[in-house]
């Protein structure tokens, strides 16, 4: 009598834990690239608008933004429930698009929307913005996807305004030093990105932190050598912010390339672009294996760390070149 009580106790347990095990394994799916040009043409015909400069990269904004709180699960960094409370991958990808999500914004409120730095910003973009950048930990008052979906509805204010002739206040500059100055925040994630990467098997390095101004000084004395390395427990976080933020640029990068067409084709800088796009595609290949392998750099294992990081330092090399192509006259 006491087993046959047991088993039926039991097995509630089982069945609540296969639900979510289940759930957390749909709720861990990546998400997939998907044509930026077809959907920004869809949503303009479904609501009407002309897509003007500037639409595009404000519709794909809006779109990374959406995805973080509409998803599977919804958004799950701050979640205090199972399964969001246990798992770490998908709140980690979500971290790197939100980063990337945050530096667009910016970008939009002091340089896309503005003609001059003594020009006034906008209205919509200044609270999209204040808005993103609460802490995607926060579970109430205010909660984080409430925060960002009241962003979602000012960028969306913003694009209605934007796609508006009549409407001369929301504009969007698709300038050289505009574009120059936006690569430049996405060059620096990148950078760090990689070197976080390359620290998945530890390694000492030489400070290059004053490298190239003899006056340079710097708040506290650090050696001339220092070693990185990551955590183990921490590698696979770093690896899934990593593809977060890459597919995050990878959209907004088509959605640049739309918008800032013209700027491209004068400076002959179209096949740069694409070569940067097809490298962070590879980004967003199928990991096969059930874990992120931390194999040494020429041992038996691989080391998926190693293999996204090749990627992202191509990628970013390729943006420091075009980057400098933009600035020049």
């Amino acid at each position: 009598m006491t087993v046959s009580w047991n088993k039926k106790l039991l097995i509630p347990f089982v069945l609540v834990g296969l639900l979510l095990w289940g759930l957390s394994i749909w709720w861990d799916t990546s998400p997939s690239i998907y044509d930026v040009k077809e959907r920004t043409q869809t949503i303009a015909a479904s609501l009407n608008q002309e897509i003007v400069p500037g639409y595009t990269t404000t519709t794909t904004l809006i779109e990374l933004t959406s995805w973080l709180v509409d998803k599977p699960g919804g958004f799950l960094s701050n979640d205090i429930t199972p399964p969001g409370i246990i798992m770490d991958n998908m709140p980690a990808f979500e971290y790197g698009v939100l980063e990337q999500v945050r530096d667009l914004a910016l970008v939009m409120r002091l340089d896309f929307s503005r003609s001059q730095s003594q020009s006034t910003g906008d209205k919509d973009l200044e609270t999209a913005q204040s808005k993103l950048n609460i802490s995607h930990n926060n579970w109430i008052f205010p909660s984080a996807e409430g925060e960002y979906k009241d962003a979602i509805a000012a960028l969306k204010r913003y694009r209605t305004r934007l796609a508006n002739k009549e409407d001369t206040k929301a504009q969007f500059y698709t300038r050289a030093d505009n574009l120059a100055d936006w690569l430049s925040e996405v060059e620096k994630r990148l950078g760090s990105m990689s070197q976080r990467l390359s620290a998945s098997v530890g390694e000492n390095r030489f400070n290059t932190d004053l490298a190239g101004d003899k006056s340079a000084k710097q708040a506290t004395e650090t050696g001339k050598e220092f070693e990185v390395d990551t955590d183990w427990l921490e590698i696979d976080d770093v690896f899934y912010e990593s593809r977060g933020a890459t597919w995050a640029i990878l959209q907004l990068l088509k959605a640049i390339e739309v918008d800032f067409q013209d700027v491209l084709v004068d400076k002959n800088a179209i096949a740069s672009l694409d070569q940067i796009i097809r490298d962070l595609e590879a980004t967003q290949e199928t990991l096969w294996s059930p874990m992120v392998l931390n194999g040494s750099g020429f041992g038996m294992l691989a080391n998926h760390s190693l293999v996204l990081a090749n990627y992202v330092s191509r990628a970013n090399a390729a943006i420091i070149d075009l980057r400098r192509l933009l600035e020049q006259g």
